[in-house]
C-alpha cells in the first residue's frame, strides 16, 4: 500500500481589525486559480496580533508584512509559492522579473 503524496497548504494570516480580510481572500483566489493542481488549499486565519499579514506554506513563512514593510504584490507572491510547490511551473506574465 502506498501513501498518497500530500499537497501543501498555504495559510494567509491577516489582521481583521485592520480590514485586511478582503486582501487575503483576493490573494487566496489568485493562488488557488494559479496552483489548482499543486495546492491542497489556502486557509485564511484571522490574527490575534494587530497589523499582522503572514503568508506561509506548510509552516514556512514566505512573506511577512512586518518584515518587508509592505504587502506582497500578487505576482511576487505567486513566484514565492511557485518556488516551493512547483519550481518548474511557468507563470506566464507573472514570471517577469519584479
Amino acid at each position: 500500500m502506498t501513501i498518497p503524496e500530500t499537497k501543501p497548504t498555504v495559510i494567509i494570516e491577516y489582521c481583521p481589525k485592520c480590514g485586511w480580510m478582503l486582501r487575503a481572500t483576493y490573494m487566496a483566489q489568485e493562488l488557488l486559480t494559479t496552483f489548482t493542481d499543486e495546492l491542497h488549499g489556502v486557509t485564511l486565519v484571522p490574527s490575534e496580533a494587530g497589523g499582522s499579514y503572514l503568508v506561509s506554506v506548510d509552516g514556512t513563512v514566505v512573506f511577512d508584512r512586518r518584515e518587508y514593510g509592505r504587502f506582497p504584490e500578487v505576482r511576487e507572491l505567486k513566484q514565492l509559492i511557485r518556488d516551493i510547490v512547483n519550481p518548474d511551473k511557468h507563470l506566464g506574465h507573472s514570471d517577469r522579473p519584479l
